[in-house]
């Protein structure tokens, strides 16, 4: 992989990592009802979602093939849901990723910045 792909694709998975960050801090000591009661905070963390997914799509395809343990299409996937649709997301499913497999997530991309 050329260097100035390499580069790219890091900066890429910091920005990934920082919208992350951003939903893990909305979030903290939050339990569903309080997120599902809370406009600001639902609106907050499904646009960093869906941030992500066009993020990744930004991703080399080498590199998304090289790193397949990382859900690379699921993400793409819940940005689609987002965007695409126009009666509202699953509020349900946006607290799953947020409280079961962001975390993971964000682990997942750390071992691939250190």
């Amino acid at each position: 992989m050329e260097v100035w792909l390499y580069i790219k694709n890091q900066k890429i998975i910091q920005k990934v990592i920082n919208y992350i960050d951003s939903i893990l801090k909305y979030t903290n000591d939050v339990d569903y009802a309080e997120f599902r009661n809370n406009s600001m905070m639902v609106e907050a963390c499904v646009f960093n979602l869906s941030r992500i997914g066009e993020l990744v799509n930004k991703l080399d395809k080498e590199y998304i093939s090289k790193h397949h343990e990382v859900p690379w299409f699921k993400m793409r996937g819940l940005r689609n849901r987002i965007v695409h649709d126009y009666d509202g997301v699953n509020l349900n499913l946006i607290w799953e990723i947020i409280d079961m497999d962001i975390k993971i997530l964000k682990e997942q991309l750390l071992k691939l910045i250190n």
